[in-house]
Formats: C-alpha cells, sequence, structure tokens
C-alpha cells in the first residue's frame, strides 16, 4: 500500500509540472525602481523566467531611492541591491564592504533636466540658488549632480537638493514649481520631454554624451551585495549572474520594441512609443556580458572624491568594490 501511495504520489506530481525538484531559494533582491530602463535587466530575468531557470525563488521589492538599498542590505532584510556601483566606493569609506556581483550599464542612463518655464537657464552654472530635485538625498542622482554643479563653477553651497523620488512625484514636484531642475533616468526623463515640460541641460543617457561630462565611462546600475554574504553563498550568487547575463544578452539581441513588449504594460507610464524610443536611445549602456569597463572604477572614484570629503585622502581599493569571477564562469 506504501509504494501504491509513493507512486501516486510521483504520477501526481508529474502532471502537475514535471519532474520533482528541490524548493526552489528564496532571495530578496531591493531595486531602485524595477520600472526605470537603467534596471531593465533584473526586470527582464524576472519577466522571462530567467530566475526560476536558476532554481531560484527571487523576489524584487522595488523601491523609489537605491539610498535606501544601502539600510535594508547592511541590516540583512534583503539579500542584495540593484542599484548604482558608487555605493560600493561610497560604503568603503564607511567601513562597509559591498561588491558589485555584475554590470548593467557603462553609464548612468540620467539626465539633468529643467523646467521649461525657466527659459534663462541654459547650463549647469545657471542654476546658482536654485532647487534641484534628486530621488533621495544621499543617491547617485545627488552624486551626480553635484559633481556636474562643481564642474560648472557652481560651489555646493550654491545649490539646494530636494528629495523628490522619480515617476509622478518628480513630474509633479517640477510641475508645482517646487524644483526647478533635476536629475531623473527614463521613463520618467522622456515624459517630461515630449510633453514639452522640461530641456535638457546635461544627458547621461548614452556612453558618448556621458565621457563628454564625466571624463569617461561611468558604470552604474548593477547588482550589489555585502561581501561576507557573497563569499557564504558562492553557488546562488552564481545563479543570480547566470540568469541575468542572459537577460542582458537578450537586450542585444532584441529591437527595443521587442524589450517593451516583455516587461509590464504599467512600465511604459501610458506611453509605449515614448517608452520605445527612450530605450532605442540608451541601449548602447547595457553592457552585453556584465564585466566592469577596465577604466569605470577609476572615473567613478574621481567624480565621487571631488564632491564627498569623506573620500578626500583615503585609500580606496577598487579591486574590491567590484569582481569578475561570477561574470566569467557565467553560463
Amino acid at each position: 500500500m506504501r509504494r501504491a501511495l509513493q507512486l501516486l504520489a510521483l504520477a501526481a506530481a508529474l502532471l502537475a509540472g514535471g519532474p520533482l525538484r528541490a524548493h526552489a531559494e528564496r532571495i530578496v533582491l531591493m531595486v531602485g525602481g524595477i520600472e526605470k530602463l537603467i534596471y531593465l535587466p533584473v526586470a527582464l530575468a524576472d519577466q522571462l523566467g530567467y530566475f526560476k531557470e536558476q532554481g531560484l525563488d527571487v523576489e524584487l521589492r522595488s523601491e523609489w531611492s537605491g539610498i535606501h538599498g544601502v539600510d535594508v542590505l547592511l541590516v540583512g532584510s534583503v539579500q542584495g541591491v540593484v542599484g548604482f556601483y558608487d555605493h560600493t566606493i561610497y560604503m568603503q569609506s564607511q567601513g562597509k564592504a559591498i561588491t558589485s556581483v555584475i554590470q548593467f550599464t557603462q553609464a548612468p542612463g540620467e539626465v539633468e533636466l529643467v523646467s521649461a518655464r525657466a527659459p534663462r537657464i541654459r547650463t549647469m552654472g545657471d542654476l546658482k540658488d536654485q532647487p534641484l530635485g534628486v530621488t533621495g538625498l544621499g543617491s547617485s542622482t545627488q552624486f551626480l549632480s553635484r559633481y556636474l554643479a562643481l564642474s560648472a563653477g557652481l560651489k555646493l553651497n550654491q545649490v539646494s537638493f530636494i528629495p523628490v523620488g522619480t515617476g509622478d512625484s518628480f513630474i509633479e514636484a517640477m510641475a508645482r514649481g517646487t524644483i526647478v531642475a533635476g536629475m531623473t533616468t527614463d521613463p520618467t526623463a522622456s515624459r517630461l520631454l515630449n510633453s514639452g515640460q522640461a530641456r535638457v541641460l546635461v544627458d547621461l543617457r548614452t556612453p558618448e554624451d556621458t565621457a563628454r561630462a564625466l571624463g569617461g565611462p561611468y558604470p552604474a546600475s548593477c547588482l550589489y551585495l555585502q561581501s561576507a554574504w557573497m563569499a557564504r553563498h558562492k553557488p546562488e550568487v552564481q545563479k543570480l549572474v547566470n540568469a541575468l547575463v542572459k537577460a542582458l544578452r537578450y537586450i542585444q539581441s532584441h529591437t527595443a520594441a521587442e524589450l517593451a513588449s516583455a516587461v509590464p504594460a504599467a512600465f511604459h507610464a501610458g506611453d509605449k512609443a515614448a517608452y520605445v524610443r527612450a530605450l532605442a536611445h540608451s541601449k548602447a549602456i547595457f553592457i552585453p556580458d556584465g564585466r566592469m569597463p577596465k577604466d569605470g572604477p577609476a572615473t567613478v572614484l574621481r567624480v565621487m572624491a571631488r564632491i564627498e570629503k569623506s573620500l578626500q585622502g583615503k585609500n580606496i581599493d577598487l579591486a574590491s568594490t567590484y569582481t569578475l569571477e561570477f561574470v566569467g564562469a557565467a553560463r
């Protein structure tokens, strides 16, 4: 009787979904805005089932600013954060070891916009005493905005930063005059540009524009983990990276229109055509194999050292802020 019951259970399992499989490993990742184009590889890996192919049960938690990701990572509420690489450098200066295990983009994918109601503002240097919008205080958008302001000849005490998030909250802040200018990414930027509500001051959405503005490649969106957790969970990390490298290759082999159809319609913010145009414009920032650009970390450190006193005079070990181990072994 026991043998018969075992056979019945096996048959039921096969009918329900094929061969019996071990329970998927649960991993929670915080994403600094899952709908943003710069985090497209993660959205695709989820939507196309690449995490499940690796035997992983990945939960994506989306927050409007990546700065909160560092906090929840350090307390262990999540296992990884999809955010900007610059946080690994900044946190090393604070005595915290965080490592990027796969790099998604070689440029920020951000753009500094100014309200169309401020026609006299033509450059970053014209933003003296003006309120600038960023996703959050201490965010990568603030890092970059501060650097651009300094590069334009302003002093940091001559600009103020207001955390306004992204998407509708950013657009509303500009419409109300809470901010005169601000840094955001697509699809938010395209919504403001297409409606005529804003103009471009500095564009960081292509590798070429980024090199002109920042002096070289600026690796931005990535997956970073606590270094100690990474060392203890190498099999799980490898599976994550396998799925994400596959998503990066999918981006390279499909058109912007095809990619737009692979993500939830809510990502398009009501205008799929605009989403497709924005993605086509920025598609070149994605790194096909997830490897860190050769001169990228040095560019990021140079930019951040100019604006962050905590980095000035510090000996930052760039080699420990990222690893090629997992992308090198990705299947």
